[in-house]
């Protein structure tokens, strides 16, 4: 009977799971990869942050700026067909994303820096995330995967 139960619940779970995924259109999921990165983002990662934008875009990139209490800004910047693994180091309370890219395809650009403005290229972005639940972490994975097939 627990098996059963068990089953049942694995299989319902399952459906649901799917109605979700094939009934999305392309601004459901880019709804959902937003409302999903802004809500996790963890700013308080560095205390040194005045402002933050972190978006996934109908043209399949994820762009990060922050905009630090010196007025120093830095700009990063990942296509999503080039981006080749995903990785989430931590716990639900907080971790840090980690989008790998084949090579260094994520442009970095700096503005108001002491040390001048500089345009260079990553092949990881590390987003700091908190209350990053399996489930939601699975979820944006798909997000990322669907506007990855996109392609342009």
């Amino acid at each position: 009977m627990r098996k059963t139960v068990f089953l049942f619940s694995i299989i319902a779970t399952a459906a649901v799971s799917l109605c979700f995924v094939t009934g999305m259109t392309d601004q459901d999921w880019l709804n959902w990869g937003n409302k999903c990165l802004n809500e996790s983002y963890d700013s308080s990662a560095d205390l040194k942050i005045k402002k933050w934008e972190l978006n996934l875009t109908g043209d399949s990139f994820i762009r990060l700026r922050k905009i630090y209490q010196n007025g120093k800004q830095e700009y990063f910047s990942l296509y999503l067909q080039k981006l080749d693994d995903m990785d989430y180091l931590g716990n639900v309370n907080s971790g840090t994303l980690e989008l790998k890219a084949k090579s260094d395809d994520i442009i970095v650009q700096t503005y108001n820096d002491r040390q001048g403005n500089v345009d260079s290229m990553a092949n990881v972005l590390k987003i700091p995330v908190k209350n990053m639940q399996p489930e939601r972490l699975d979820s944006l994975e798909h997000a990322f995967t669907y506007f990855k097939s996109k392609g342009l």
